[in-house]
């Protein structure tokens, strides 16, 4: 049987053609990810620890739950909305001031993020796309927050040439403990540009919360490489977070779809400066020499998409561990880390919510996911999205 399997792998590989180089797919590679047990082991989900509550439904694409400080939760909408969730109930007119956004594909008003003096300066951070004479691209800009809604708007990064494909934006942002605003974009669908370091797409990108450029970024300074650039050779990152304790900062990535590679192949990453991931070089569980191989690989697709690492108190046995919700694979996967290595994963929510988008920690330690059924990719739901609760059992 494994002869067979191998010889169909091998046929196929002589068949299939990528269509932006044509060259054969690596099928080899992701028949070896397919029968290949995972290198983390998976626990059984403790489903008697926690219920799950329907804090709110009625929303439309949502893409992030940003919580702050005063107990409040924002939610973008990929059509354009800031919505506003105070008390457990969603306000009804969206927050005022978003700029004007690209909803085409998978663009729109993407992720938000806190200024790290939020608290004093309330200031925030929206990724959204563009149609601009350049393609659609990824914008990001910079406002306060006021009672009367979002004022101030300066634009921090202002994108850069994109494509009429409506694909791959990336965009997930994040401060470092060293303040600078990291954020991902997309490679747009054409892999190449993920490895060209004179093109943004298909990074991550560092910069100063004013948008200038810190002067250690590690490409500062050539002349052969972008200097916003942090790390390169991804796909379509689209979630981020920071290790507590180490600072370090581990993102996840969509693995290929069949168009651009064999499918599966996401990612769970450690992101270092100057560091290489493959895309589109390698895929799945190969890797080659100056190549930073994935801590976490998964074949079939789960589409993974927004992270956070736990700090809580509310479920102690889960401190500093990392979440990360899934499309495709309709769950919320939960990594505990020994230092930089994952030891054991679990699966949290399987095929109970659809597809999820986003989790987040609630100031009382809880932890909130989005759903994600009533975008393109969907099965459409009348009542709309929802925003869930996990709350431990007493």
């Amino acid at each position: 049987m494994r002869k067979l399997i191998s010889l169909c792998a091998l046929a196929c590989a002589l068949l299939v053609l990528r269509p932006d180089t044509g060259a054969a797919y690596d099928v080899a590679a992701w028949l070896r990810a397919r029968v290949t047990p995972p290198t983390v082991p998976v626990v059984e989900s403790g489903k008697g620890t926690f219920r799950v509550e329907t804090v709110l439904e009625g929303l439309e694409s949502p893409w992030a739950i940003i919580p702050v400080p005063d107990g409040r939760i924002f939610i973008t909408e990929r059509p354009g909305r800031l919505r506003l969730v105070e008390n457990g109930r969603l306000s009804s007119a969206p927050v005022p001031g978003v700029p004007r956004v690209a909803y085409q594909g998978q663009g729109g008003l993407l992720d938000m993020a806190l200024h790290p003096g939020y608290a004093s300066n309330r200031l925030v951070y929206l990724a959204y796309t563009v149609d601009s004479d350049a393609g659609l691209m990824t914008r990001i800009a910079r406002f306060k927050e006021t009672p009367e809604g979002l004022t101030e708007m300066k634009v921090v990064f202002p994108g850069f040439p994109g494509s009429e494909k409506a694909k791959h934006f990336g965009c997930r942002m994040v401060f470092g403990p060293d303040g600078k605003l990291y954020f991902t974009l997309g490679e747009r669908g054409e892999g190449k540009r993920a490895q060209d370091l004179m093109d943004l797409n298909g990074k991550t990108l560092r910069l100063n919360e004013d948008g200038t450029l810190p002067p250690d970024n590690p490409f500062a300074g050539r002349k052969d490489a972008r200097p916003e650039i942090f790390s390169y050779g991804n796909r379509n990152p689209q979630g981020m977070a920071v290790q507590p304790g180490t600072g370090h900062i581990v993102q996840t990535d969509h693995g290929p779809s069949w168009n651009d590679a064999p499918g599966g192949g996401d990612e769970v990453n450690l992101i270092v400066a100057g560091g290489n991931y493959g895309w589109p070089v390698v895929h799945h569980r190969e890797n080659k020499e100056g190549m930073i191989a994935p801590l976490l690989e998964y074949t079939p697709a789960i589409a993974p998409s927004g992270a956070v690492f736990y700090t809580g108190e509310a479920f102690p046995g889960w401190k500093n561990d990392f979440f990360f919700a899934t499309l495709v694979g309709r769950k919320v996967v939960r990594v505990k880390f020994k230092g930089q290595e994952p030891v054991e994963q679990e699966f949290l929510l399987e095929e109970r919510f659809g597809r999820l988008r986003d989790v987040a920690q609630g100031l009382d330690g809880t932890i909130y996911v989005i759903t994600s059924d009533t975008d393109a990719y969907g099965p459409g739901r009348k009542e709309g999205d929802r925003l869930l609760r996990l709350v431990p059992l007493p």
